[in-house]
């Protein structure tokens, strides 16, 4: 038996992700109302648009993202964001700033990484927004050294979001290690022995896009 484990917010009409970035806008392209007059009586669609921010929700980073020659969302190989051996990291007894040793005796190689902070219990509310949990320099460091395969959070962003030369997605991206920021649900995976998928559409062009992220726990 395996059981699936949501790790992903839902996006909603006018939500905020990011302080200052703008927020989703979920309608109707044709109403069901308005299909009446395109179908059978009795036959009713929906076709729904949005206007969306590629950082919304929970999301992965591709190099793109920081670097203009960098692979973007569509670059990314199924292997690289699918089906992948995870690891679940605890840090909330860290402080804001988790360094390398948060990952001491944990075989990071061809892993996906997720750093548990429980800052998503403060998700949609003000507080999220301010004085977040993020990796060091030296943390990410020990994630390219150690040949990650992904690295997660559940928090505003993996860096600090004061440090505008952005260490963490510096060193990451680079490498091509694919970032997924803003998870959720972390306490509810075990500390190994899962898979885990963060799948963006093939989008061109573009280096962040939500994701439906989960995890696959076998009992």
């Amino acid at each position: 038996m395996a059981r699936l484990i949501d790790l992903s917010h839902e996006i909603e009409d006018g939500m905020i992700t990011y302080p200052g970035l703008p927020a989703p806008k979920i309608r109707d392209w044709l109403s069901r109302e308005a299909s009446n007059a395109r179908y059978a009586p009795g036959t009713t669609f929906q076709l729904g648009m949005i206007d969306l921010l590629a950082n919304t929700g929970t999301y992965i980073d591709a190099p793109f993202h920081r670097y203009a020659e960098g692979k973007d969302i569509a670059g990314y190989a199924l292997e690289a964001v699918a089906n992948l051996d995870g690891v679940v990291v605890h840090g909330a007894d860290r402080g804001r700033a988790i360094d390398a040793d948060v990952f001491g005796g944990v075989e990071v190689r061809g892993k996906a990484v997720l750093v548990h902070t429980g800052w998503a219990r403060y998700w949609r509310t003000e507080r999220y927004g301010k004085g977040h949990p993020f990796l060091t320099a030296a943390a990410a460091r020990h994630l390219v050294d150690g040949d990650a395969a992904l690295v997660g959070i559940d928090s505003l962003n993996i860096d600090d979001d004061s440090d505008g030369t952005r260490p963490v997605h510096t060193a990451l991206l680079a490498a091509g290690i694919p970032i997924v920021e803003h998870l959720c649900g972390l306490d509810r995976v075990p500390a190994s022995g899962f898979r885990f998928f963060a799948v963006p559409p093939r989008v061109k062009r573009i280096g962040s896009f939500p994701v439906r992220a989960f995890g696959i726990v076998e009992e």
